[in-house]
């Protein structure tokens, strides 16, 4: 850790030997283009669009109306139907092949 002095001595340091001070805003529209295929805008004509318009933009009404358009009642399965199901072996429910399913030569196989 510095302390009081050393931090002052960087502080002067760098204001006598920072070749480029930075200040808060710096406007650099050289990136901007009119032409090509995908034009850019520079920064001080770059217009930000508000979603809100008010009154429209009530966000707890939009989102009531998305999910009545979301949700079709018709595909709700009734809850008689759910989780209902049987194993479809004698053995329960089938996880696949175990080590002893393989053939003799992979289980015995030196790497």
């Amino acid at each position: 850790m510095s302390n009081l002095a050393e931090r002052e001595a960087e502080d002067v340091y760098e204001r006598q030997n920072d070749p480029s001070p930075v200040s808060g805003s710096v406007p650099d529209n050289s990136y901007a283009s009119g032409t090509g295929r995908i034009p850019v805008q520079k920064d001080d004509e770059a217009m930000e669009e508000s979603p809100m318009q008010p009154p429209f933009s009530n966000t707890d009404q939009q989102l009531a109306q998305d999910e009545r358009e979301a949700v079709d009642r018709s595909n709700i399965l009734d809850s008689d139907r759910l989780r209902h199901a049987q194993p479809q072996t004698s053995t329960g429910y089938d996880e696949g092949p175990t080590e002893e399913d393989l053939p003799a030569e992979v289980k015995n196989a030196r790497y």
